[in-house]
């Protein structure tokens, strides 16, 4: 178990440095994004639960608004994978609230990266206020949501 955990957190953390250094650099071109924004999923944040009681993960969110990007990696660990859908919704932490960007799914290895077009000014919205989005991952078991975690500025609990 413990030898589980250590490989998930040293490959989310491979995936988190890659995925945010690729979208710093807006890919090819090199405009800079701003620094990421991290999640961290759980069941019981749920709204309105139940969530998998067992499920925990971790999402990194990095937003270039020069490309229009919003960019993702996310782990998660003891929930059914694959998962059948992840997202990112607009809602403070008692709320939930309608998708606002389509991510992965994590796999069957409970890892899902990628970059998704967005409007400049939902990613101005994101980025003032992260608190008020969230990133849910959905499954068969959990349809409304396995895991949940709001969004935070690097540093924030």
């Amino acid at each position: 178990m413990k030898r589980t955990i250590m490989v998930y957190s040293l490959l989310i953390t491979l995936l988190a440095v890659t995925g945010t250094t690729f979208a710093q650099r807006g890919g090819e071109n090199g405009e800079r994004a701003g620094a990421p924004l991290f999640a961290t999923l759980t069941g019981d944040a749920e709204v309105p639960g139940p969530g998998d009681p067992d499920g925990q993960g971790t999402a990194t969110i990095t937003l270039n608004q020069g490309r229009g990007l919003v960019c993702w990696s996310i782990m998660v660990t003891d929930i059914q994978l694959p998962a059948s859908a992840a997202h990112i919704h607009f809602g403070d932490i008692n709320t939930a609230g309608p998708v606002v960007v389509d991510l992965s799914g994590p796999g069957a290895d409970g890892i899902s990266s990628g970059c998704r077009s967005v409007e400049a000014s939902l990613i101005m919205s994101i980025r003032r206020n992260p608190e008020l989005y969230y990133v849910n991952v959905h499954n068969p078991e959990f349809p409304p949501g396995a895991v949940r975690g709001q969004l935070r500025r690097p540093g924030k609990n």
